[in-house]
């Protein structure tokens, strides 16, 4: 069976006639020497006082109606001046005129040398118009008619052109004063010109002629290639809706890559040339009869592998490029990178289409086998180093139109993953809001199936590779309870939250999510994020179970998140970890054991009790200084707690009592402990090394006088001292003095131990007051 990419191709291939009824565009040139007689040099952008005065010279525009020549402000109100009035000065607008002229007949499809003759300047002031109607014929050889807008401040005044039951809609305006809009259409196409709302329009207007013998050139009519293009497409749009697995099997989009070059900048539909005008014009109307969206893209291809180097070259980095050659000493080799991205988009009526890079695959390629000639518009190949091999990089550019299924538009949105999903939902929930957030509202409905492609796929990260910050996690959360799309919180939290690594950042958005749920669901879905995670994340569910708390769940509904989280509490420390990085725990601080005791003091106290006995009984995983001393400060609510102070009711829980007792007992034993500076300059010295030169570190450590050593030797030998003198933990300052060599490494005793139990002693004194404080209800 054919592929669809390969039939659209050979349907496309039918449209041989170049260019389309109407063609526009906007042109940068100087501006032109503009003289009206009777009025002047006019100055551009046109100002209103020229405006006037120009009307005021003007004559009412007539139209025809058969033989007649009418004047009827009802059917046409603008004004006209006759060229013989006009001069244009300046050889550049001479020029410009000729490029413009050129641009046109390419984009009309006419062959042969093709003149524009003025016909007359237009002024359009406040409330002009021109209802639809059709050209006449002003001169032998006239085909079309060129519409060149002039720099003016003006709005409305838009340029609709039909043919065929196409419409075109055209500005013609230009916000930079040094381009110049226009419009060329064949001379049997209707056409109107909506009212001015403000300022004042200025147009010059132009009789396209076409020189020589043979049949006036005629707009190109494609109405049987549209018919057959627009049923291929409604029946792959149909066919998209299934959930066979054809459908699923068929492409998401089809991208056809054009002919011509086009930069960046001047990727448009108005810009499109020879065959590629022809077939966008057919696509156009097939993608809008079958219910498919229309875009031209940057289509770019980006490869990288390795290289065979096939001659000799001194090291450097070769290229090529556009005009250059391959080079000669190196053979692409196998393709190990490859990347195919769109960009650049951009809608038939000249529109930005607010997409950002977008993927694409192979198979979506029509026809299939369309980029396998294409040369590459940068190549690179990096010479062999070290232990690498030779390489290459290698880029393809080519513009592209690209379709898809206007019901698979949020499908084909969500490929380009959550940096274009998020932003277009967050305005999606913004409009929704602003119009009254009705629940099943069209945007709602948008929304809602957004939120299930992006669920659908979420890229499930875990571990090492789960980036720390979970702010795309949150920002969905957010949305979905801004939108009370309960539904797709329900599907979010066991396949997001509870799948990935969750952390703290993530709680206060799940907890809104969850506040829009039945509270006995809301528990299970906690309770599952705790159970995933508590293992690895104990402080963020610890966090998670308190602010739970604190939100007003009630103790039955946390029952099984609060067990969840006790069965995890890490033990013995020497327990080999997980093999699994995903699995192995993250540290426990403080912070998570404060949040914890608070957090089953309200929901459990049996919980609360068999936690604080936990830790209790290992010591070297739960250290009293590193852990139960500070959390005590939180509980406690002591002027040095950072943290949100707790309710006095979980420092007066008998379980938080238990550990605060072992932290009291821990704190008055080292007060009892005297207290007093070094009697002389004796050192640690117990030396993990006795070479000669530890042997001398050694004897300077144990000397009661001496309180500086200086150690000349070899770096080497400096090193190990200094390795040692580290090992050992001594009171020792140590520097090298880089005078005269070998250098020497100088050592200084001080009394760093003896400050620290100092400092130590003024922490223990502030906690035991702490504690006592709060004991006697002044916490």
């Amino acid at each position: 069976m054919t592929h669809l990419t390969d039939q659209l191709a050979t349907l496309l291939s039918t449209v041989r006639t170049p260019g389309d009824f109407c063609t526009a565009g906007t042109r940068a040139m100087p501006l032109p020497g503009l003289v009206v007689e009777g009025v002047g040099p006019i100055a551009l952008p046109l100002l209103q006082v020229q405006a006037d005065q120009l009307i005021a010279i003007a004559e009412r525009a007539p139209f025809g109606r058969g033989e007649e020549t009418l004047v009827d402000t009802e059917v046409r109100r603008t004004w006209q001046i006759a060229p013989e009035r006009v001069r244009i000065d300046g050889r550049h607008w001479a020029q410009g005129l000729e490029a413009i002229v050129e641009q046109v007949r390419s984009g009309l499809g006419v062959t042969g040398t093709v003149v524009a003759e003025l016909y007359k300047l237009l002024v359009y002031d406040q409330g002009s118009f021109f209802v639809s109607h059709r050209d006449t014929e002003k001169a032998p050889g006239m085909f079309a008619t060129l519409v060149i807008a002039l720099p003016s401040h003006h709005a409305g005044g838009d340029l609709l052109v039909r043919h065929q039951g196409r419409e075109l809609r055209l500005g013609l305006q230009c916000p930079d004063p040094g381009e110049a809009a226009f419009a060329a259409f064949y001379a049997d196409c209707t056409h109107e010109v909506l009212p001015v709302t403000a300022g004042c329009r200025l147009v010059l207007v132009y009789k396209l002629l076409r020189k020589g013998p043979g049949a006036l050139p005629q707009p190109p009519s494609y109405l049987a290639e549209t018919a057959g293009v627009a049923s291929r497409l409604r029946q792959w749009s149909e066919g998209k809706r299934a959930a066979d697995e054809l459908a699923h099997a068929s492409p998401d989009k089809l991208v056809y890559p054009l002919e011509h070059a086009y930069t960046p900048a001047e990727l448009s539909f108005q810009a499109l040339k020879g065959s590629d005008a022809a077939v966008a014009a057919v696509l156009v109307d097939a993608a809008a009869q079958a219910g498919c969206d229309l875009h031209v893209a940057l289509m770019t291809v980006a490869e990288s592998g390795s290289a065979e180097q096939t001659g000799y070259s001194q090291p450097r980095r070769w290229g090529r490029d556009r005009d250059g050659g391959d080079d000669e000493n190196f053979e692409i080799g196998e393709i190990i990178d490859r990347s195919l991205l769109l960009s650049h988009w951009a809608l038939p009526d000249g529109r930005a289409a607010g997409l950002g890079p977008i993927p694409f695959a192979d198979t979506e390629i029509s026809p299939a086998d369309a980029l396998q000639d294409l040369e590459p518009d940068e190549q690179y190949f990096q010479e062999a180093t070290g232990n690498e091999g030779a390489s290459f990089d290698r880029t393809y550019r080519r513009a592209a139109l690209v379709l898809w299924p206007q019901h698979r538009r949020l499908a084909v949105l969500n490929q380009a993953g959550l940096a274009a999903t998020l932003p277009w939902l967050d305005l999606l929930a913004g409009q929704w809001q602003a119009e009254g957030g009705q629940q099943g509202s069209a945007l709602w409905a948008e929304a809602h199936e957004l939120i299930g492609h992006m669920l659908t796929s979420w890229p499930r990260q875990a571990g090492y590779f789960q980036p720390q910050d979970n702010s795309k996690a949150c920002q969905l959360l957010t949305l979905l309870a801004r939108l009370q799309d309960a539904e797709h919180i329900k599907a979010m939290i066991p396949q997001v939250i509870a799948a990935g690594v969750h952390n703290k950042g993530e709680n206060a958005a799940l907890l809104a999510a969850l506040g829009l749920l039945p509270a006995s669901q809301a528990g299970e879905l906690l309770a599952q994020v705790v159970q995933a995670n508590a293992a690895r994340g104990l402080g963020a569910c610890a966090d998670l179970l308190r602010q739970a708390v604190l939100a007003g769940l009630a103790a039955r509904h946390l029952q099984a998140a609060a067990s969840a989280l006790v069965e995890a509490l890490p033990g013995d420390p020497a327990r080999p970890a997980p093999a699994d990085y995903a699995l192995r725990p993250q540290a426990v601080d403080a912070q998570a054991i404060a949040d914890l005791m608070a957090a089953l003091c309200c929901i459990d106290s049996g919980l609360a009790d068999r936690a604080a006995a936990h830790l209790l009984a290992w010591p070297q995983t739960y250290g009293l200084d590193a852990l139960l001393v500070p959390a005590s400060r939180r509980w406690a609510a002591t002027p040095r707690c950072t943290a949100t102070p707790y309710q006095p009711e979980v420092f007066k829980a008998a379980p938080v009592q238990r550990l605060c007792a072992a932290c009291r007992a821990h704190l008055e034993a080292r007060l009892a402990l005297a207290l007093a500076p070094p009697g002389d300059w004796r050192r640690a010295s117990a030396l993990p090394c006795r070479c000669q030169h530890c042997d001398g570190l050694a004897r300077f450590l144990d000397s009661p006088d001496q309180r500086i050593w200086r150690f000349k030797a070899a770096e080497a030998a400096r090193k190990h001292v200094l390795s040692s003198l580290r090992d050992a933990g001594s009171d020792v300052d140590s520097v090298t003095d880089k005078t005269g060599s070998p250098h020497a490494l100088v050592c200084t005793k001080n009394q760093a131990s003896y400050e620290r139990r100092v400092l130590q002693r003024q922490q223990d004194l502030e906690d035991l007051a702490g504690l006592g404080q709060a004991a006697a209800g002044g916490g």
